[in-house]
């Protein structure tokens, strides 16, 4: 059963939201709008799909994510989601009126694969310019499955992510690990890497938002510890050691 909240409440998670960089809501969605949209998931993706990517940046970044956006293709199964009043009033709560729906991206994890590293989904140098992670677990998130969320909480303040190991554990991290309707919102500056994905295919389902005034390609260009990346060109823009 999807949960209920008063404004006072949204208000109160919109201040977490700010302090840390992330909130997860676990009973945020009903079990029924997850089944259809999981089932609408796996008719998709099938059960062998093939990576859009180049090799160079699966190679470099560790991200063996496959990308789905359904509602582009006419598949209105999840409109049900980004049209519910409550993320809508938590979204505006979080980034103030006008704010933008961007788009909705399912992110489809094979079996075996390494998940992500350590990011920030945009560059991080003006405060004022990133987007909002909206991700809906239509699935359970284990332990056994892998695929957890790994956060540290607090970094969507401190500017660009340091150099280092792609999956380096830090003392701060959090790890989340959803299950079918749960609702975690993420900085788009706040580190964030998914763990691998070890016993069975993984998904999630990112509707990306951001404050009036941010361009819509403000997730063009992804800041890894050992490159900045723009997806459109698929070029490296910088690298480093």
């Amino acid at each position: 059963m999807a949960q209920e909240y008063t404004n006072d409440a949204i208000q109160g998670l919109a201040k977490q939201f700010w302090e840390q960089g992330y909130l997860c809501i676990p009973h945020f969605f009903s079990q029924k709008v997850m089944q259809t949209c999981q089932s609408e998931i796996e008719n998709h993706f099938g059960d062998s799909p093939t990576f859009l990517h180049d090799d160079n940046f699966i190679s470099r970044s560790k991200t063996e994510v496959i990308p789905w956006f359904p509602q582009r293709e006419g598949n209105s199964e999840f409109d049900v989601i980004s049209n519910n009043s409550l993320l809508q009033a938590l979204s505006e709560a979080i980034l103030g009126e006008g704010w933008d729906e961007q788009y909705c991206m399912v992110m489809f994890s094979k079996a075996g694969t390494n998940g992500q590293a350590w990011h920030q989904d945009c560059p991080p140098e003006d405060p004022a310019q990133f987007n909002l992670n909206r991700l809906v677990y239509t699935m359970d998130v284990t332990p056994e499955l892998g695929g957890e969320v790994f956060v540290r909480p607090g970094t969507h303040k401190q500017g660009p992510l340091t150099t280092g190991p792609l999956f380096e554990d830090f003392d701060d991290q959090v790890v989340l690990v959803p299950k079918a309707g749960t609702l975690v919102l993420l900085h788009g500056h706040c580190w964030h890497r998914i763990g691998e994905v070890k016993s069975g295919n993984r998904v999630s389902t990112n509707f990306r938002a951001a404050p009036k005034n941010v361009p819509d390609d403000i997730t063009d260009i992804c800041v890894y510890r050992n490159m900045r990346y723009q997806f459109s060109t698929s070029e490296v823009l910088e690298s480093y050691s």
